[in-house]
């Protein structure tokens, strides 16, 4: 294969306004006997340039296939697809070069150094000798001091990390992670992200798959949803959280309460205890100066009050809580 790191330049001054774009994408996986498995269904949807997208999904909703349709290491069934501008049919090799995949499973060879590993993988993409950044990848995963140590004496971080490494060693602008701190902890998983950001100020443009929804939600400017093959909805990360306008005023009161007051009669109100008031509404509908004023109004004094807003996670159940008894497959 040619070495394609000049050809999706992040510095081009002709870029793809979409990273991956994909119209009617179909994949249906076919047993020996004879069932199906509708993976994907029609999918369209379109990755900006330049940002963090999140592509979130429950288990066997057809992610994983999505991301092998790109990288070409699934045959589609039907629809189109392109990565930065290249149609990954009739541009296959070079559509491949464009996108580095980080894969959920640690497969490394334990007989191979980190540094042998880049050196290869660099190799398989065409990078020459003299463009090769194998020592600046590993010091910017943090692996410099362990680039001539066998894999198998890593520890799972480390094995993440140098994942990571070998995705970037032929300069993609697209990098896709696909469950990246799936089993990491809580330190590593924080170290990873400064470093995805890091990458994406520099022209990287990502694509995330979790399970941590606050994740996705914290790093991700725009996310879509894909449930049973299918993109049920795709947003900006703050327009899709605010599409469940639905909130929670918790109001504790001094005065103690046998039954709820009159004035309280017209709102969506519980009374847990003696001293507490939780309402819900929307905010399309009510406003919390509606609800102060009425607590005002049964002669009640607040001693706090607190709110709770929807976060990502209440969405994605919202979206997908049909899910139960639908087919899957490991592939997917």
């Amino acid at each position: 294969m040619t070495n394609t790191a000049t050809l999706a330049s992040h510095d081009s001054a002709d870029l793809p306004a979409q990273a991956i774009s994909a119209r009617g994408l179909d994949k249906v996986y076919r047993s020996d006997g004879g069932g199906e498995v509708h993976a994907l269904r029609g999918v369209d949807l379109d990755i900006p340039r330049g940002g963090i997208f999140g592509l979130l999904g429950p288990n066997g909703a057809g992610k994983s296939t999505f991301i092998n349709i790109l990288a070409g290491l699934v045959v589609k069934s039907s629809g189109t697809a392109t990565v930065w501008g290249l149609d990954i049919d009739r541009e296959s090799r070079h559509a491949r070069a464009a996108i580095g995949v980080v894969p959920q499973e640690l497969n490394l060879d334990a007989f191979f150094t980190p540094y042998e590993m880049l050196e290869v993988q660099a190799g398989f993409y065409g990078v020459p000798p003299a463009e090769r950044r194998t020592t600046e990848i590993l010091e910017r995963v943090g692996l410099a001091d362990k680039a001539r140590a066998y894999s198998r004496s890593l520890s799972g971080g480390m094995r993440r990390r140098l994942l990571v490494a070998k995705a970037l060693v032929h300069n993609p602008p697209v990098l896709v992670l696909d469950e990246p701190t799936a089993g990491v902890d809580i330190e590593l998983r924080r170290s990873l992200w400064e470093f995805v950001k890091e990458l994406n100020a520099n022209g990287t443009t990502v694509v995330l798959t979790t399970h941590y929804l606050e994740e996705a939600e914290e790093l991700c400017d725009r996310i879509a949803i894909i449930n049973k093959g299918q993109v049920i909805a795709c947003d900006d990360t703050r327009a899709l959280v605010e599409r469940l306008d639905n909130k929670e005023l918790r109001i504790k009161v001094r005065e103690p309460l046998n039954t709820l007051p009159g004035a309280l009669s017209r709102f969506t109100v519980d009374l847990p205890d003696d001293h507490n008031l939780n309402f819900r509404y929307r905010t399309r509908e009510t406003e919390v100066r509606d609800i102060l004023a009425a607590v005002a109004e049964a002669g009640l004094t607040i001693a706090d009050i607190s709110t709770e807003e929807p976060d990502l996670e209440d969405i994605f159940l919202e979206l997908t809580r049909d899910t139960a008894g639908f087919e899957t497959t490991d592939k997917v």
